[in-house]
């Protein structure tokens, strides 16, 4: 008999002797000991965390998207709305897909203790804030209150105005905090070991950046936002950036940093990256030490001399550039591109969502704007060191480029960048530093400053802007999805009349931008 034929009756003999083997076998073989059986709270827990963290941030290419929205990257594949300011179209799926969990996650938890019951419905209320405040500032309006009820028989749920979603997130959010200063540590969290006090310190902190995008409704009575502020700053906050809300990576194959290119995780995107004006030029305007941890020199300036330690051999390329323009300078060697430590290193650093240095440039603006009796000095030279003593943590030495961060530079650095002249100006140098600092971090937020507040200062090209509507402006929102056109019409339609007079293009002002 051939090798084959005998293995095949091999098979038939072996398949044979499980099916006589009985009921109670054949479970036992199947079942995978490894995974649970039935679901349970922190099962359900790391599935929904998983979501708005990892599974959120995506990977090689994908991963640019927001950063070159937000006008750090730029990219030589071809021209592309991301960089080009089309913003398409939102997705609500994959934001209200999760949520659906929430429900049976607090089923399983109802009978634990009380007080880790009480850590499963405070993440719950997070989770849900976190998530639908994201939608609401695509779109403006959208499905709040009857959202997820579909298991209720509730497939077409109305729009809720985008005030009333952000004071239901508000309420979630004291809620939460309420809930984990009476909870214990919970099972199922890979961000912070399910330790109650940072997540709660990520709710009071994430509940101010709610509030600082209210800043153009301090005159709202319903809303309170200085009196709220006020409220929320005296709880527990972030301390540094170990309570950053981030992503911790390895050198196993699905948990590598996003945009290495190693063998356990190939990417065959990185040959088109190139850094921007509007990021390199802040780093180099004050000589900004940053500039050698996230950047390479320019191959064109190397070759004339200049030296890897020397701020003048980089160089950022104009966003808005027409994209021939930037491929003839990409093909010259005159860009800097991505530090190689963001390449050669499955680990190169923690990808944040909510960091430390964000609530301290937060807590500077509020005093500022005269909503606080701060130091707006203090909190915004704090937010500094923290995102440089980042750098200096997760940068090894070899990729530095001979050039280091410590205690002395950073704390000359921060009074050389003292902030200065009139509030609008001090707002400028804050939301600049932030924007500095969120490189790689906290996906679009960027855009939703520059969105809020004008800063940083993005150009804007009508003969590459790529604005379905009306190229002579930035966009200020994306489209709703067609699976809202397709399957909620009526409700959208409703949504569209009252916010944009009918209108769903890019250039509609939401609420919160009024």
């Amino acid at each position: 008999m051939n090798t084959k034929l005998k293995n095949i009756a091999t098979g038939l003999i072996l398949l044979m002797g499980v099916s006589l083997s009985g009921c109670d076998n054949f479970d036992d073989i199947n079942t995978n000991p490894d995974k649970p059986s039935e679901a349970t709270a922190p099962w359900l827990a790391t599935g929904m965390i998983t979501t708005i963290t990892s599974s959120n941030i995506s990977t090689q290419k994908s991963f640019l998207g927001p950063y070159r929205q937000s006008k750090y990257i730029l990219f030589t594949e071809r021209k592309e709305g991301a960089q080009y300011n089309n913003l398409g179209r939102a997705d609500f799926g994959n934001y209200l897909f999760t949520l659906k969990n929430i429900k049976p996650m607090l089923e399983y938890a109802s009978v634990l203790t009380p007080e880790s019951n009480n850590s499963y419905e405070a993440l719950a209320h997070f989770i849900r804030a976190w998530q639908f405040f994201q939608l609401t500032m695509y779109v403006g309006d959208i499905p709040y209150s009857e959202a997820i009820q579909g298991d209720e028989g509730l497939i077409k749920p109305k729009y809720d105005t985008q005030k009333d979603v952000i004071k239901g997130i508000l309420e979630e959010l004291d809620q939460a905090n309420d809930l984990f200063s009476k909870g214990e540590n919970f099972s199922g969290d890979f961000i912070y070991g399910g330790d109650v006090d940072k997540w709660r310190r990520l709710v009071n902190s994430f509940e101010l950046y709610v509030l600082i995008n209210l800043s153009n409704k301090t005159d709202d009575t319903d809303l309170n936002v200085i009196s709220k502020f006020n409220e929320v700053a005296k709880r527990p906050l972030m301390r540094d950036f170990t309570d950053n809300f981030a992503v911790t990576y390895t050198e196993a194959r699905g948990y590598c940093y996003p945009w290495s290119n190693t063998a356990v995780s190939l990417n065959p995107f990185t040959q088109y990256t190139m850094l921007s004006a509007t990021y390199i030029d802040l780093l180099k305007e004050n000589k900004d030490r940053r500039l050698f941890c996230v950047a390479e020199p320019a191959e064109l300036l190397l070759s004339q001399g200049k030296s890897a330690s020397d701020f003048d051999a980089y160089i950022g390329v104009e966003a808005s550039d027409e994209f021939d323009v930037t491929v003839d300078k990409k093909n010259s060697g005159e860009y800097s591109d991505l530090n190689l430590r963001y390449v050669e290193s499955a680990t190169a650093e923690p990808a944040g969502l909510l960091c430390h240095w964000d609530v301290e440039f937060i807590l500077a603006e509020a005093a500022v704007r005269g909503w606080t009796n701060d130091d707006a000095q203090a909190h915004y030279a704090n937010g500094i060191k923290n995102s440089m003593n980042f750098y200096a943590r997760y940068t090894d030495s070899k990729y530095t480029h001979g050039v280091s961060i410590d205690d002395a530079y950073i704390n000359t650095y921060t009074d050389q960048v003292a902030l200065t002249g009139s509030p609008d100006n001090k707002i400028k140098q804050i939301i600049d530093q932030k924007y500095m600092a969120g490189f790689f971090h906290n996906q679009y937020f960027s855009w939703f400053e520059f969105r809020r507040t004008g800063y940083p200062e993005f150009i804007l090209n009508p003969n590459s802007n790529m604005n379905p509507t009306d190229n002579t402006k930035f966009p200020t929102k994306w489209q709703y999805p067609q699976s809202e056109i397709d399957y909620n019409n009526d409700n959208l339609k409703e949504a569209l009349d009252r916010q944009y007079g009918g209108s769903d293009d890019f250039n509609g002002i939401m609420w919160i931008l009024n």
